[in-house]
């Protein structure tokens, strides 16, 4: 089992800038792809970023430029630096990581319960 934990949303103008982070814990795990998703409401859940372990990274077309995604795998954990922040990134952030569990043997995924960032305009 691996438990997740975000951390950094809040409320912010139209402009302002947030760093969200996401750790991980647990025992006998390896963290392979973490990726940022947004809950908004009425809408569908929406990968924002993600992050491969080699460090390749992916945005979703409207964060591009302005969203960050980094990982530090020492601490596992996994951020996420927005700026040039926009009410329509409004929603609750949720972490999502793909881990090798060592001793099952197996791959799984795990997810957050979310830190939710507000942008008023």
């Amino acid at each position: 089992q691996v438990h997740l934990v975000e951390s950094g949303g809040g409320t912010v103008q139209a402009g302002g800038s947030l760093k969200l982070s996401c750790t991980a814990s647990g025992n006998s795990f390896r963290l392979t792809d973490m990726s940022w998703y947004r809950q908004s409401p009425g809408q569908d859940r929406a990968e924002v970023a993600w992050i491969r372990r080699d460090g390749k990274t992916n945005y979703e077309g409207a964060v591009k430029g302005r969203f960050t995604i980094s990982r530090d795998d020492f601490k596992n954990m996994v951020f996420l630096q927005m700026n040039a922040l926009r009410p329509e990134d409004t929603g609750n952030y949720i972490c999502k990581v793909h881990v090798w569990e060592i001793d099952q043997e197996r791959y799984m995924d795990y997810w957050g319960q979310g830190t939710q960032v507000t942008v008023s305009s």
